[in-house]
C-alpha cells in the first residue's frame, strides 16, 4: 500500500470486498495511464464518498453519476469550450498538460491530476476547481495522500466546504441508485 492508502485505511476501513477493474481499457479510453495509488484506492474502496461530501470516481462505477470515463469525456470537453473564453490556470500553460478529473463533490467542485509531458503517473499532483468559477488550487501531493490530508486535517483548501472534513469520518461506497 501507499503512504496516503494506508492513512486512508487508519480513518476508515475499507467496506467489503475489494473490486476488480481491467484497466487497459479504461487507461486507452481516457488516453493516459493512471497512477498506481488510485487504481489501489479503488481497488481497496471503490468509488464512493467520503464525510457525504468528497466523491471519489470509479471506472464502471454502479452508481453512474460518479463513472470516471464519463467525467473525463465530459470535463474535457467543457474545460476546452471554457477555455476560449477564461484563461487556463498558470500549471495548464505548459503545451501538452491537461487535467483528468478523480474526484467532486457535493457542491460541485472537481479534483484533477495535473497531467504534464513527461511525468509519470506516480508524479501526478492534484489540482482543485471551484464549482462555477475559474478559482484553481494546486497541491504537490497524490491523490491519496490528497485525500488522506484533507481528512486527518495536513491539508487545507481554500475552495472545498469549510465542514469538510467531518469531526467523525465515514466512507460510504456507491451503489446504483
Amino acid at each position: 500500500m501507499t503512504d496516503g492508502l494506508d492513512r486512508l485505511s487508519a480513518i476508515a476501513p475499507a467496506p467489503g470486498a475489494p473490486r476488480t477493474k481491467t484497466w487497459d481499457e479504461v487507461e486507452r479510453a481516457i488516453g493516459v495511464v493512471l497512477p498506481d495509488d488510485y487504481k489501489e484506492l479503488v481497488r481497496v474502496y471503490g468509488g464512493g464518498s467520503w464525510d457525504d461530501y468528497l466523491y471519489v470516481l470509479e471506472p464502471g462505477c454502479p452508481n453512474e453519476s460518479y463513472d470516471l470515463l464519463a467525467w473525463a469525456r465530459n470535463r474535457a470537453e467543457d474545460l476546452e469550450d471554457l477555455w476560449e473564453f477564461e484563461k487556463k490556470p498558470v500549471e495548464l500553460e505548459t503545451p501538452g498538460s491537461r487535467v483528468v478529473p478523480w474526484a467532486v463533490t457535493d457542491n460541485g467542485e472537481c479534483l484533477y491530476w495535473l497531467v504534464l509531458p513527461g511525468v509519470s503517473p506516480e508524479r501526478w499532483t492534484v489540482m482543485v476547481n471551484e464549482a462555477r468559477g475559474g478559482r484553481w488550487e494546486h497541491f504537490a501531493v497524490s491523490c491519496t495522500r490528497f485525500l488522506a490530508g484533507a481528512l486527518d486535517g495536513e491539508l487545507r483548501s481554500g475552495i472545498l466546504s469549510s465542514s469538510f472534513p467531518l469531526a467523525a469520518h465515514a466512507f460510504r461506497r456507491l451503489r446504483a441508485h
